[in-house]
């Protein structure tokens, strides 16, 4: 190991620093995008029984209010997702906002599915902190 703390620089010299953490954040907000998305279409074609409590959540009983919420949130996720893995500098920023957006998105399921919303909540704060630890430039 090198004094910069990575071996693989040197066997690797064409491999950016953190491009490891930025191609898993590009790739997570890909596919949470695509499963919102997949959440918004179930949700616009369920015709069954809703949850117990559903009325009480954040966005009424009305599941068509989730839906169309899910299907923003994946196209954000989605778009976020390309421009992180193409490198841009906006998308860093972009990035951000589309993981805070998750993790959030994620709470609203939070009384009916605690479990899978903390997963899809830690998932965010790891996008996070791999946009703010290698998104930037190097100097």
């Amino acid at each position: 190991m090198t004094a910069s703390g990575s071996a693989d620089a040197e066997m690797y010299p064409d491999v950016m620093r953190g491009s490891g953490w930025l191609f898993f954040a590009g790739t997570i907000l890909g596919l949470a995008g695509l499963m919102r998305i997949v959440d918004a279409f179930w949700a616009f074609r369920y015709k069954g029984a809703l949850p117990d409590g559903l009325q009480n959540g954040l966005l009424g009983s009305n599941l068509k209010h989730y839906a169309w919420a899910w299907l923003i949130v994946g196209v954000i996720l989605i778009v976020s997702s390309f421009l992180i893995l193409a490198r841009s500098q906006v998308a860093r920023w972009i990035g951000y906002i589309a993981a805070i957006i998750g993790g959030l998105s994620a709470m609203t399921w939070m009384p009916y599915y605690p479990i899978w919303s903390l997963i899809y909540v830690a998932i965010a704060v790891l996008v996070f902190y791999a946009l703010a630890r290698y998104g930037a430039r190097d100097a």
